[in-house]
């Protein structure tokens, strides 16, 4: 359910904790308002491990029902950049990547009598978000999987056999019983077709998690009700009958032979002021036992937190946990109750907040990701919300967030909180700085938050608030269509090394001489014909780019021509739309010195002689030399400064010594396609590429069948380049990038780099921010 209404536990409500279990659990998307401690495999197991299902009785996609649905995409017209082939054909030949698992029997449990408490878990919760799933074309994108229900063995994973049998038998049940049971829960209702609904909710979770287990999709959502991450082994808890999640992770383990779990929650807690009042929700619960530092508990203080606040935790929370922790499936227990305008969370995260949030999350695991509806409850927020997570899913372009990006200060002092809490179990956290104080929430029951009164002045403010949100998203996806051409290669000889997926553009055309001839005038070294036509095909992908025909692109340049190449580039972008430009150059690349520096192009270098800040937007870092160096510049440096500068373009140039692998430049480039809603033109300088080095680690995923294009070091020019262009074609499509390897500490040295640098920094980019006491720039 999310974060739920404020009133107290029933008389005979159970209250010990659930036994839920979750990869990442979904207060990744807009999460509980309490995260219970649970059990977790010690730090001595491997990381979530992936084993096909080799059991004939499985009920695998394979055998599932499937709901035929067309898919693909017009193709564009009137336009230099035509849409390619349109069908999404994965590597391991699925024909669509994304699942959506759904019954519409689950809408049939509905309450029989008044309760203004549980009134808002309706129905129509499912049936908003489909209809605007089917508006946008987006259920018709999907492999569309009718649920099954959960047996109750499956149910057995995770509820005692007394609570399944009293489920059972709410079926028969007068609407008079069926109320009397309810009462002895907290915030619950039964009806006749509870049980049923349940084990539809329950079963569609299990159906999806087969399907990416077993490659027959990459991801997908579970449309289901009820919610389930509330629900206790022997107790229905906050609008949820079974764990749905729990159960699915369960199952995972025991079916496809994964094996430790991490469970990451955020909650609107209010120092334990807010339902449930759990004190083993705060920051300081870390789980027990083996399990220490597998519990990760994100509790919010105060009501309205945003987007930036739910990107800060991302960036400086889980996902540098995440990627230490290594997963091979990453389970979301979607509740969109955090979403503006939502009457029970009260917070103001935008629907294209939570592409954004699901964007960041698919860089684990290979992309697998299975996403399962919980809570959300203002109908038009909620719709919005699930398209924009199945936007995400489908690889499209995330919009650019919108609102200033400063977290607030109690933000700040949340996430101040769990890092303190956590650096102890978690490298990847020690070596972003020196360890912060734990500052425990005050814990009282003595204050409880009120609820808002529909009707109420608080209510209509925030009502108000929504809908003007709401109505702004709607205005962003008419000025912002989905591109014909998501993606376009633009290398000067296309050579057979280079392997596309079908539907990325192999661009063919150039600018105008005209218009390349009085560009390359700038440079001398563009004026070599090898230059001017590499110069040529550039300028005309950033054309498209410009003009909004094509959404991302790569682009090559000969050796000697790559800074003057970037330099044109850089210009061009300013002078012909772009209003702010992050150029993220990586390697012997030096920012053009009559560039001005006027708040219009943010500069980072990677691979800097020195960490150094001349201006706040003049950053350069020298390139880390692990994985978890490389890991945290970009988590804690890169995108914290990309998402606070807004751009509406960013070039990521790989110059002479750049020093990537593949695995690093395809994820720098993935991450780095949020901050700009997709816009993202990568430079390649045609050169002999290093793509060694990516072997192991459970991140490379699907990947597995295209490993072969990692190449050895030292191999030709041309055949190397194109095998990194189509590497950074696939991701830049929405592809997981392959997995970086086993995580090895960050050096003393960078790790001083990067401390010095956001000490520098971080009083004018807010989001780098991750204490309350940097000053308490942020909001409230």
């Amino acid at each position: 359910m999310g974060q739920h209404s404020p009133g107290p536990p029933g008389p005979q409500a159970s209250r010990q904790p659930s036994s839920r279990q979750a990869a990442l659990r979904g207060g990744v998307l807009g999460a509980g308002s309490e995260s219970e401690e649970v059990g977790k495999s010690g730090p001595g197991s491997p990381p979530v491990g992936l084993l096909p299902c080799l059991d004939s009785a499985c009920s695998c996609p394979g055998s599932l029902p499937v709901v035929p649905a067309p898919g693909g995409c017009k193709e564009g017209t009137g336009s230099a950049f035509t849409c390619p082939a349109r069908v999404a054909q994965s590597d391991h030949g699925c024909a669509m990547r994304t699942a959506l698992v759904y019954h519409e029997d689950m809408t049939a449990a509905q309450l029989l009598w008044e309760d203004p408490e549980c009134e808002i878990e309706r129905p129509e919760r499912l049936t908003a978000a489909l209809e605007r799933l089917r508006q946008w074309g987006l259920e018709q994108r999907c492999l569309q999987l009718a649920a099954r229900e959960a047996s109750e063995a499956e149910l057995g994973l995770v509820h005692s056999p007394e609570y399944v049998s009293l489920l059972r038998g709410t079926q028969t049940l007068s609407t008079r019983e069926l109320q009397a049971l309810s009462g002895q829960y907290d915030a619950v209702y039964f009806h006749p077709s509870t049980f049923h609904c349940a084990r539809l909710a329950v079963g569609a979770a299990l159906q999806l998690v087969d399907a990416v287990l077993t490659g027959a999709v990459h991801n997908g959502l579970a449309l289901v009700r009820p919610p389930g991450h509330h629900s206790q082994r022997a107790a229905a808890n906050g609008f949820c009958v079974f764990n749905n999640v729990a159960i699915a992770a369960k199952y995972a383990k025991q079916r496809h032979g994964l094996h430790s779990v991490l469970y990451f929650s955020w909650h609107r807690y209010e120092h334990g002021h807010f339902w449930p009042y759990l004190r083993e929700s705060d920051a300081d619960a870390v789980g027990q036992g083996q399990g220490r530092g597998f519990t990760v508990n994100l509790p919010w203080n105060q009501v309205g937190m945003g987007n930036a606040d739910y990107v800060a935790a991302f960036l400086h929370v889980l996902l540098p946990v995440a990627f230490e922790f290594d997963p091979e499936l990453v389970l979301i227990s979607a509740g969109f109750d955090s979403a503006i305008g939502d009457p029970e969370g009260q917070m103001r995260a935008t629907p294209e907040c939570f592409s954004h949030l699901t964007q960041l999350l698919q860089v684990l695991a290979g992309g697998r990701v299975c996403a399962v509806l919980e809570g959300g409850y203002h109908l038009e927020s909620l719709s919005q919300s699930v398209c924009m997570v199945v936007k995400a899913l489908l690889g499209d372009p995330a919009l650019p967030l919108s609102g200033p990006m400063e977290p607030h200060h109690s933000a700040l002092e949340s996430i101040q909180s769990v890092r303190a809490a956590q650096t102890p179990h978690w490298k990847s956290l020690r070596q972003q700085g020196s360890t912060p104080i734990l500052n425990p929430s005050t814990y009282s029951l003595e204050r409880r938050a009120s609820p808002v009164s529909p009707g109420g002045p608080k209510f209509k403010a925030a009502e108000a608030q929504a809908s003007a949100a709401l109505s702004s998203l709607l205005d962003q996806l008419h000025l912002n269509p989905t591109l014909p051409v998501r993606t376009a290669v633009a290398l000067t000889a296309l050579d057979a090394a280079l392997v596309l997926p079908a539907d990325v553009l192999r661009q063919e055309g150039s600018a105008p001489q005209e218009e390349t001839r009085a560009w390359a005038r700038l440079h001398e070294a563009l004026a070599q014909d090898k230059a001017l036509t590499a110069l040529g095909k550039v300028l005309h992908l950033l054309n498209g780019i410009l003009d909004g025909q094509v959404s991302s692109g790569i682009a090559a340049t000969p050796e000697p021509a790559a800074a003057p190449t970037l330099d044109v580039v850089i210009r061009r972008s300013l002078s012909h739309g772009a209003r702010r430009l992050l150029c993220v150059a990586v390697g012997q690349l030096d920012r053009p010195a009559d560039l001005a520096d006027d708040g219009r192009n943010l500069w980072l270098n990677i691979r800097g002689k020195e960490a150094a800040a001349p201006s706040m937007f003049q950053v350069s870092v020298p390139l880390p030399g692990t994985t978890g160096g490389f890991v945290s510049c970009v988590l804690a440096l890169v995108l914290p400064l990309a998402y606070g500068f807004q751009p509406d373009l960013v070039l990521v140039a790989l110059g002479p010594a750049h020093g990537l692998q593949a695995p690093q430049a395809a994820l720098l480039a993935s991450l780095l396609r949020g901050p700009a809603g997709g816009r993202v033109l990568v430079l390649l300088e045609q050169v002999s590429w290093a793509g060694g080095g990516c072997a192991g680690g459970g991140g490379g995923g699907r990947w597995g069948a295209t490993s072969d294009l990692l190449l050895p070091p030292l191999l030709p020019a041309q055949g190397s380049t194109s095998q990194l262009a189509g590497i950074l074609a696939r991701v830049l499509q929405g592809e997981a990038p392959p997995g970086l390897g086993p995580f090895s500490m960050a050096s003393p040295e960078d790790t001083q780099a990067l401390i010095y640098l956001r000490g520098q920094l971080e009083a004018e980019w807010k989001m780098l921010q991750v204490a309350g006491e940097a000053g308490g720039h942020g909001p409230g």
